[in-house]
């Protein structure tokens, strides 16, 4: 099968022929709408801890971001589309009712949220859904209010019809009586608006095949696979093991991984995929050991202004985030420290990208446009 024909007709297409299906998330709502106020699962605290942070303002969501309350490309993008209902709601509130100051004080809360995390594409995606409305000169002010909310909270909604339809596109790929699936940091239901991509498709297969077995990297330096991928495979009964990032290549050695499923929060037009740090490692490894190794993203993930993953702006984060974890500390002070947040997976390493519009193989200039144009 080729690119062309797999981009229009996906593996296990006629398995979404039904994807207005309610999702199955096992009750996770990391970012939320409600009564005119963000409510998100503080991620910084779990497995521990399950604490909402409620957000009021466009600042507030903004620091939720860059302090990683919430995480993860889709429901970055998420949350920022509802911190710009919020920053509507409070230039409406504060007199800005003439349209050119109005326009300014949204300007400027669309700027800051742009400015939180410069990796993950779906955060200016949702930015430049919410510009589409406020930027159009026959709304008012108050109609501009209320049709950001609206379209906030409809983000929200087809980032969960979305994932479902990854998972089942997904699953339809994952073959084998009992499939052991390696996962890298967390792109489950905590990383978009409830379902999750590599773990929306590990939901989906398991929903078929319960003999599912799931390997998740603890993911340094913050631990995401370790605190956050565990705590969802947990709480849904999916069998799993948890595995230091430097063991998957013990595994892979020895035939005891079947298939490699992460997310993505930027794949540009020919493929390469930006991802949690240590996922080109993995991927590596895949090729090496002849593992497929699939990425599962949402289409608003893909920027096709990019040509490649050397456009890609990778995010260096703090040093503490290395040195120790919580209030503790393990390495001499004043060690020097170096921490990009993500690493590029070249196209090479890619054996398929899982979207809600089907699934693109190589070469991925062809069938990511096709996607595109779906």
């Amino acid at each position: 099968m080729d690119a062309a024909q797999d981009a229009s007709e996906p593996a296990g297409g006629d398995a979404v022929a039904a994807a207005a299906g309610p999702p199955t998330n096992g009750g996770i709502h990391p970012v939320l709408w409600r009564d005119g106020v963000v409510v998100m699962i503080d991620q910084r605290r779990l497995p521990l801890e399950e604490v909402d942070v409620v957000c009021e303002t466009w600042e507030q969501v903004a620091d939720a971001i860059c302090t990683m309350v919430v995480r993860g490309a889709p429901a970055i993008g998420v949350a920022a589309g509802m911190g710009m209902a919020l920053a509507a709601r409070a230039a409406l509130r504060a007199g800005a009712g003439a349209p050119a100051h109005f326009r300014a004080a949204v300007q400027a809360a669309s700027k800051g949220l742009f400015e939180t995390r410069p990796t993950a594409y779906n955060l200016p995606w949702a930015l430049k859904e919410m510009e589409a409305i406020w930027s159009r000169d026959d709304l008012s002010p108050a109609e501009v209010v209320a049709e950001m909310e609206r379209r906030a909270v409809q983000i929200y909604e087809e980032d969960l019809a979305s994932c479902w339809a990854i998972g089942e596109y997904g699953a339809a790929l994952i073959e084998g009586e009992q499939p052991v699936i390696l996962t890298h940091c967390n792109a489950g239901a905590l990383a978009t608006a409830g379902y999750g991509t590599a773990l929306g498709v590990i939901r989906s297969v398991h929903a078929r095949n319960p003999r599912l077995h799931v390997l998740a990297d603890e993911t340094r330096p913050l631990l995401q696979g370790a605190r956050l991928t565990a705590w969802e495979l947990s709480r849904e009964g999916i069998s799993f093991e948890l595995i230091t990032d430097n063991m998957a290549g013990y595994f892979m050695s020895r035939g005891l991984i079947t298939h490699v499923v992460v997310g993505a929060d930027r794949i540009t037009a020919n493929g390469d995929v930006a991802n949690k740090i240590g996922t080109y490692t993995v991927s590596v490894l895949a090729r090496e050991h002849k593992v497929p190794f699939y990425v599962a993203a949402p289409f608003s993930t893909v920027d096709r202004s990019l040509p490649d993953g050397s456009a890609i702006p990778i995010e260096e984060r703090a040093a503490i985030e290395v040195t120790g974890y919580g209030d503790r500390c393990w390495a001499p002070s004043g060690a020097r420290v170096r921490n990009p947040a993500f690493d590029v997976t070249p196209a090479r390493n890619v054996t398929a990208i899982v979207t809600e519009r089907g699934v693109a193989l190589p070469p991925y200039e062809d069938s990511l446009r096709k996607l595109e144009a779906k």
